[in-house]
């Protein structure tokens, strides 16, 4: 078998599921159509980008967003990164976090981050290209609790985290892992990024994320990720292998473990994604508007601050803005604030030249209209907005907080049906099919004819969730719904992963690795 994971599992084949076949054909048949293996590698949106902010409103936003940094600052809250603003120029404040920036200061060093990049993976066909119209997946991270209809809500664990990277490793249209797709507490957070980051060079062959919490933790990440691709860290300097999420601490933060993260990720020239979690009404000000110039005043720190360790080292712009509900005060996700935020986020961004980072969300709490309506507005909008990068694609369920694998399923088919349409429309001598509309003429059908024959098969894009069956043939089947067949799809899926190939003298030094830094205790923990 190929070590390139087909786009569209076993399971979804009608041999596997006579059950599923209209019995007298008709809109009902099950196609047993897949999708070619690499079908979904290297997206590129070629869609012309939606504007929501005039040139006039965007430099306001701008403007006033450069007027925060000067004038109110950011609180930075690691003396080694004040130094090196200092030095770059910026005004700290004698005995306090606060530092002030010129923004003439700001708009120069980010004008050296690059535009467009690629990150490397240790299988070279699964690298990416960032940034200009690529558009890259990344799963669910983060998420403390994990959900399927058979066990319920759970904490996260190492078993589940475990499944939950062989799916990402099973779909091509995930390019990419994101953080833990779900933390595994029953792994000691002294140990637990030496595991997690070996499982996922041993289960994927995927670009991955470390998290910055801490010194240790980045150097850790990018030793694993050096080792998983058995190359030399000058090699890995040239060729960036390992992202990391960098989250100010909404408003007008950025806490220790962040900023020492970019210091170690962009030193050695690996990405960094800044993005500030801006709610609208809670860490932002209750207008999309003013919630957006702190998302960009925010984001502009944090980007020069990248530039100023490292010049031309490779960040993300970020975005996270929504609102939350002001009669409970819990994050809403999918909304139409979120789209305009992400929207307008885009638009920044390409006004910086910089690659952009949004989210696939929602807010819902089981696999429902709501989880997926909310979705197909966040998929909407980043498709729209010109997303480059696109954190939380798969599996977000209850506003991050639970990953679900119900809930992957379904968002790998939405994601699957944004790369079909996003795919340019053939409009070839052939694809307009004037030879075929000789032949039938008038009156007739094109079900036999050459031109459907020689195509139908690949025609059209076969979903792995819907059911298209009449409502009698559906009723005798049991009445199945979306939850059901996503819950029978992701364990199908689950039997039919394969490991990716690893070279074993690689897991052999990686083993050494983890094995060696677990006796030297791991990283310093408060438990």
């Amino acid at each position: 078998m190929s070590d390139i994971s087909p786009a569209v599992p076993p399971e979804t084949d009608t041999a596997a599921q006579p059950e599923r076949r209209r019995r007298n054909g008709g809109r009902g048949v099950e196609r047993s159509r897949k999708s070619g293996a690499s079908a979904y590698l290297n997206l590129v949106n070629s869609l012309d980008k939606s504007r929501i902010l005039s040139p006039e409103a965007l430099e306001d936003i701008h403007e006033a967003s450069l007027t925060i940094l000067e004038e109110i600052g950011m609180d930075i809250m690691l003396p080694q990164a004040r130094e090196r603003m200092k030095a770059a120029g910026a005004v700290v404040t004698p005995g306090k976090d606060r530092v002030r920036f010129d923004r003439a200061m700001i708009m120069d060093y980010v004008a050296h981050a690059p535009s467009t990049f690629t990150l490397h993976a240790r299988n070279p066909l699964r690298n990416v290209a960032i940034g200009g119209d690529n558009l890259v997946f990344a799963q669910i991270a983060s998420a403390p609790f994990v959900a399927d209809r058979d066990g319920g809500r759970r904490a996260g664990n190492q078993e589940d985290y475990r499944k939950l990277l062989k799916l990402a490793q099973s779909y091509d249209i995930i390019h990419t892992t994101g953080g833990y797709p779900v933390e595994p507490v029953d792994i000691h957070a002294s140990v637990r990024h030496l595991d997690c980051l070996s499982d996922l060079v041993k289960l994927t062959d995927k670009p991955f994320h470390c998290y910055s919490l801490g010194q240790q933790r980045n150097l850790d990440g990018i030793e694993i990720a050096r080792i998983g691709r058995g190359i030399s860290m000058e090699q890995m300097e040239r060729e960036p292998s390992l992202f990391t999420i960098i989250n100010s601490s909404s408003p007008l933060r950025l806490d220790g473990p962040m900023l020492q993260g970019i210091i170690e990720m962009s030193s050695r020239n690996q990405v960094v994604v800044v993005t500030p979690f801006t709610l609208a009404g809670a860490m932002a000000p209750v207008t999309i508007a003013g919630a957006l110039v702190q998302q960009n005043a925010e984001a502009l720190c944090g980007i020069a601050f990248t530039q100023m360790v490292r010049k031309g080292a490779p960040v993300i712009y970020g975005g996270f803005t929504s609102n939350v509900d002001m009669k409970t005060g819990a994050p809403a996700f999918g909304t139409p604030e979120y789209m305009k935020a992400v929207i307008a986020g885009g638009q920044l961004a390409r006004r910086y030249r910089l690659p952009y980072r949004t989210s696939n969300t929602n807010a819902a709490n089981t696999l429902d209209a709501q989880a997926a309506y909310e979705s197909a507005l966040s998929l909407w909008a980043l498709t729209q907005g010109g997303g480059n990068f696109i954190m939380h694609a798969a599996g977000w369920s209850e506003g991050g907080l639970t990953a679900s694998f119900e809930k992957f399923i379904l968002d790998v088919d939405m994601l699957q049906m944004v790369a079909e349409f996003l795919k340019p429309l053939d409009v070839s001598a052939d694809a307009l099919a004037l030879d075929a509309v000789r032949d039938v003429g008038p009156g007739g059908h094109y079900f036999g004819t050459a031109h459907t024959l020689a195509r139908y098969e690949n025609a059209f894009y076969s979903p792995i969730l819907s059911d298209w069956r009449n409502f009698e043939t559906w009723s005798e089947a049991g009445r199945p719904t979306t939850y059901d067949h996503a819950n029978r799809v992701f364990k199908e899926t689950l039997k039919h992963y394969e490991q990716p190939p690893l070279d074993p003298a690689i897991s052999e030094e990686l083993d050494a690795f983890v094995a060696r830094r677990k006796a030297e205790g791991g990283v310093p923990t408060d438990f």
